[in-house]
């Protein structure tokens, strides 16, 4: 029994571990009984109040673009795409198995060869990103294949031995800042083809110089962006989840501090590392680890309650599962502007902001569909602007009609769901000192009527207001409702509950 607890027992404390980490973004948090000593901790407090960070709570949507030498491949080779067989079109690299082609690995890292991004036009993809409403983008400098989008001098997997050679990511820099759009570059810290790199931790003297390569490679490379691309708000990892990368949580603490003091006022999410307990996004005494929460990515909180006041976005793909370039969108439901626009005030109405993912191809164009999807959000945006940018969470009970957003004493309610009697009803706890005063459409400015709802539930800690919408009133889309908030004009009737 014994020799079978000794191999038992870490299969179960791995399991638990890793539904703990799914359990962070499907449910409350969970809190230790007791305190933990925690040593390599956060190292910036939590809700950053300087400009920056204001900046970042205020963007509303951003754009993501994952680009490398997949986008040549498109997620499928030789006629094998992921739905038979290969790896998700950024992962294609992966493949293996008796789907993956003879030799894929050598086939995919000679890629490079062929990377000519003949109509690639970093201005006209800033341009259509801020004509979309996009506040912020977040690039792909290199991903998991290790291949840098830029000229680094640590590494000859670079853009300068493609026939491209020009450095792509200083050109998304400076075209994204002349639009006004905010730059936060994608860094992936695991890389399949380093020889330094390892997924397991280093345990022999020789793993461990070898690992320690790896990581001062790393070191070297953030360092370096930061020096070419000073003009950045912030970083966003990926690939910190091996072994060998959390048992490096006293370097990975000493990074995070030299590229703060590097670069004051930076923007780091919460996956870039662990403490000493292995614990990741959150120390271990629950206590966030970076100036965000980047855990949402392809989710998004049912319950404003489990954010518990941190700040975080929402990365979103367009098809179900698929960041790089995808050539064929056939026979898979991708994601409506209505889905979309669903997701976005969704986030805005919990505080967070929403990040549309795009995959150009591999001469630097969008994908039709996702020209499409920018065109008509960015018309939607800019209409009702005034509903997604600057506001905050509607402490008020949420609406089965969509979501509320609020800005000082201006209240804002995004409907989805038209009722079929027109009334849009919306609850107000008795005890709120600011209650719905005047009422009018957003887009427009029609002036709806309002008129207070006291319908008299037992127990109910809530009263009514109904606004009225017009019955020739028609959209399309989902539309917003404006509200004027003022003290309340009369209390709720005082009436005896019905005693059980």
């Amino acid at each position: 029994m014994k020799n079978i607890l000794k191999y038992v027992l870490p299969a179960i404390l791995v399991v638990t571990a890793s539904q703990a980490d799914a359990q962070q973004w499907s449910g409350p948090k969970r809190k230790p009984a007791k305190p933990v000593e925690v040593k390599y901790g956060p190292l910036t407090p939590a809700n950053r109040t300087d400009a920056t960070m204001e900046a970042f709570r205020n963007y509303g949507l951003g754009q993501f673009i994952h680009w490398g030498i997949y986008s040549i491949a498109g997620n499928e080779w030789e006629g094998v795409s992921a739905r038979g067989g290969a790896a998700a079109s950024e992962w294609i690299r992966s493949w293996s198995g008796p789907t993956a082609p003879k030799d894929w690995k050598n086939t995919y890292d000679n890629l490079y060869k062929q990377f000519n991004p003949k109509d690639f036009d970093a201005k006209r993809w800033a341009k259509q990103a801020k004509d979309m409403g996009a506040k912020y983008v977040i690039f792909t400098t290199k991903h998991h294949d290790g291949f840098a989008l830029w000229p680094t001098k640590y590494s000859d997997y670079n853009i300068t031995k493609t026939p491209y050679k020009k450095d792509i990511v200083k050109q998304v820099v400076d075209a994204y800042t002349a639009e006004g759009i905010d730059v936060y570059l994608y860094f992936s810290i695991l890389e399949w083809n380093n020889p330094n790199y390892m997924g397991k931790a280093p345990q022999t003297d020789e793993e461990k110089k070898k690992f320690d390569k790896f990581l001062q490679y790393t070191r070297n490379q953030l360092l370096e962006q930061l020096k070419n691309y000073p003009q950045i708000k912030g970083f966003w990892f990926d690939g910190t989840w091996d072994a060998s990368w959390k048992s490096a949580y006293e370097f990975t603490y000493n990074l995070e501090k030299e590229l703060r003091e590097k670069h004051p006022g930076l923007i780091i999410g919460s996956r870039f590392r662990n403490d000493e307990h292995g614990s990741r996004h959150f120390d271990s005494n629950g206590n966030m680890l970076g100036d965000y929460e980047q855990g949402w990515e392809r989710k998004l909180p049912a319950e404003f309650e489990w954010l518990e006041g941190h700040d975080w976005d929402a990365v979103m793909t367009i098809p179900p599962n698929g960041w790089g370039y995808m050539k064929d969108w056939s026979g898979i439901y991708t994601k409506t502007t209505d889905d979309l626009l669903d997701m976005l005030m969704h986030s805005r109405s919990m505080n967070g902001n929403f990040v549309l993912n795009f995959g150009p191809d591999g001469n630097g164009n969008m994908h039709p569909e996702e020209d499409t999807l920018a065109k008509e959000i960015g018309e939607w945006v800019r209409q009702n602007a005034e509903a997604v940018y600057n506001v905050r969470h509607a402490a008020l009970t949420p609406s089965k009609l969509g979501y509320f957003t609020q800005k000082e004493d201006q209240l804002y309610l995004t409907v989805f769901n038209r009722p079929l009697n027109n009334i849009v009803r919306i609850a107000v706890p008795k005890n709120a000192t600011l209650v719905p005063n005047s009422a009018a459409l957003l887009v427009g400015g029609e002036k709806l009527a309002l008129k207070p709802a006291d319908i008299g539930l037992d127990l109910d800690k809530n009263t009514y207001y109904d606004v009225i919408l017009p019955k020739t009133f028609s959209s399309d889309r989902a539309f917003v409702i404006k509200m004027k908030l003022a003290a309340p004009k009369v209390k709720s009737t005082r009436l005896m509950d019905a005693k059980m």
